[in-house]
């Protein structure tokens, strides 16, 4: 009941993603959601929770901010249908 007044949300966890918190926001009916991570592990779980929850993965773009490293981020961008 929180989130009903929000139209996006921006969320970028530590390493170990947002499970938790994931869970609450795919209950919710916020129409546009920006993920940004550091880890692609836990960027694709909290993502499949997002999308059984009934959101939509529109794109997804890796950022390669950390030069002469393998890290990478991502931001995935969702929306409700």
């Amino acid at each position: 009941s929180e989130l009903k007044s929000y139209q996006g949300l921006v969320f970028d966890p530590p390493r170990g993603g947002a499970e938790v918190q994931v869970a609450d926001i795919a209950r919710s009916a916020i129409p546009r959601i920006a993920a940004i991570s550091c880890n692609p592990v836990t960027l694709a779980r909290d993502l499949e929770i997002l999308i059984k929850g009934g959101y939509k993965l529109t794109s997804v773009t890796p950022i390669d901010q950390f030069l002469w490293s393998h890290h990478v981020e991502a931001v995935a961008l969702l929306a409700l249908p």
